[in-house]
């Protein structure tokens, strides 16, 4: 784990500098000011740089508004941020997304939130997803499945959709043999990416690779055999909207960026290599402005209870260093 820490950092200094300004709030101690409070069904929270919903009007959309800073300016989109979506496995789409299975939430002790959703015939599991605010500007969520059968290659896709950010970023593991790009910012940026290893470095979702593009985890040909597999199974082409997927390369690190230049934001979205097998988005200026993190990617056993972790983080002027700083810490706890 060292090693691959030194890689991205090392491959972060040399390709992609500063994205803007003054680094953002990241402190990780816990107040009260980060703690959700109740309103009828939904959440409100209001940390000092962060304000909004999770779950508005009750709803399983994740957080949705929310506004950054005293100008109020809107970061989610209609679909909302950290939202859980579709429940995939090789045999089955269960439903059409978690936002229209019912659900339950209660406020925990620390001023978290824990939703619940109870197995149901067409549900075969149980499922809880806490989401919890450890710094001003950095979301944590725990989503936990326990399934009351067997589930093969299990996906979780963990949607967030963007307002504004028309640019689109994954960390990936590099090209070799192709030299980089330069953005007009004068950001470098790596074009498509092959899975010969090189320089690790941030891939731009760009329309002329593809519609909707898919980045996996794993360095060797195994892993990269599994997500063939998994992708492959045909579980994207079950309705309602299946998805045709470009596959674009390997991450470095399960680690995206969404960025808006005109606002000097940046929303970094993360999770722990074990935990996350694959991140996926369409072309950056694309409509749906999203990106979603494939949660699991494994077997899970009748009764067994599995846990997937994933962060979000947003702030101004936040630089390529600080993002892969952000990263590291989060994933050494």
């Amino acid at each position: 784990m060292k090693t691959l820490f030194r890689q991205i950092a090392a491959g972060l200094l040399c390709i992609m500098p500063a994205l803007a300004g003054e680094p953002g709030p990241a402190a990780e101690t816990p107040s009260a000011k980060l703690a959700f409070t109740a309103s009828g069904k939904e959440y409100h929270f209001d940390t000092g740089v962060l304000r909004g919903t999770l779950r508005p009007e009750g709803k399983s959309l994740g957080l949705r508004p929310v506004l950054e800073g005293t100008a109020g300016t809107p970061i989610a989109g209609p679909y909302g941020l950290f939202s859980l979506y579709r429940m995939l496995t090789a045999d089955a789409r269960f439903g059409v997304a978690a936002w229209d299975w019912a659900s339950e939430a209660k406020l925990l002790a620390d001023g978290a939130v824990e939703v619940s959703w109870a197995a149901d015939k067409e549900h075969p599991l149980d499922m809880t997803a806490v989401y919890r605010w450890t710094a001003p500007n950095v979301l944590d969520l725990k989503a936990s499945v326990k399934p009351q059968q067997d589930l093969r290659h299990f996906e979780l896709f963990l949607a967030s959709y963007f307002d504004g950010f028309p640019a689109c970023y994954a960390y990936v593991r590099g090209t070799p043999h192709v030299p980089p790009e330069v953005a007009a910012d004068g950001a470098t940026v790596l074009p498509v990416p092959s899975c010969a290893g090189g320089t690790p470095g941030f891939q731009e979702a760009k329309k002329e690779h593809g519609h909707w593009q898919t980045f996996w985890r794993g360095h060797d040909t195994d892993a990269i055999n599994k997500i063939e597999e998994i992708f492959g199974d045909g579980r994207w082409k079950r309705p309602p909207n299946p998805v045709e997927w470009k596959m674009m390369g390997q991450l470095a690190a399960p680690l995206a960026l969404r960025r808006d230049a005109k606002s000097g934001l940046l929303a970094v979205l993360m999770s722990p290599p074990e935990d996350c097998f694959a991140i996926s988005m369409p072309f950056g200026e694309e409509p749906h402005r999203s990106v979603y993190l494939s949660l699991f990617g494994r077997d899970i056993k009748t009764g067994e209870t599995a846990s997937a972790r994933a962060r979000l983080v947003i702030g101004r002027g936040i630089t390529g260093k600080q993002a892969i700083e952000l990263y590291e810490a989060y994933v050494k706890k």
